[in-house]
């Protein structure tokens, strides 16, 4: 094995079967092969299908690479609800090595070494308001909370309203995303907000 080819993939934060295939010349199905006995050594850790890290990796992420992985796991996404809120020092409810995002393709979940992944499916005309941050996608903290309380209307979201500081968020901005948002949602947002 060419070591200092394995060494580029200890330097990617992440890396696909493709960039092995071609980093070694391999074919995508010698590569899969590669990649599933280098995760039973211990050395990669499977991320999802044809998706790897080192171990290495693993064990010193930060919060900003967690999202890195977020926004890769599912195309399109973007970090939202809580896990967003707070990043932006919104909200005290914070769940450890749980990332939430917005998605419109089907919701789904991984669980990765007891770190979770879960994304929320909306309609493509709600997915906006979101900014790329050093290879990440996120909401503004104001989509963020509508988003919350857009999926806690229909009853697929739970969230702690006493832990909001409505004092951060620019309720102007709210208001105007949630336009286009159901009356449903914006009643709850009336709601929330006291008015």
């Amino acid at each position: 094995m060419n070591t200092e080819k394995l060494e580029v993939l200890f330097d990617k934060l992440f890396f696909t079967t493709i960039d092995v295939a071609n980093l070694f010349n391999y074919t995508i199905e010698s590569a899969r092969v590669f990649c599933s006995r280098y995760v039973k050594n211990g050395l990669f850790i499977r991320l999802r299908k044809d998706m790897y890290i080192t171990s290495f990796k693993w064990k010193s992420l930060t919060i900003e690479d967690f999202f890195k992985i977020s926004s890769f796991l599912r195309v399109p996404s973007y970090i939202s609800l809580m896990t967003a809120l707070s990043y932006y020092g919104v909200t005290t409810q914070m769940y450890n090595n749980y990332f939430e995002s917005i998605t419109t393709k089907s919701s789904r979940y991984y669980e990765v070494k007891g770190a979770v992944f879960k994304y929320y499916k909306v309609n493509d005309r709600f997915f906006n308001s979101y900014i790329r941050k050093d290879g990440y996608f996120i909401a503004t903290k104001e989509k963020a909370f509508v988003d919350s309380v857009y999926l806690f209307s229909f009853g697929k979201y739970k969230f702690d309203n006493s832990a909001i500081d409505y004092s951060k968020l620019n309720k102007d901005k709210v208001f105007s995303i949630a336009e286009n948002f159901p009356k449903k949602t914006i009643k709850s947002l009336e709601k929330l907000w006291n008015i």
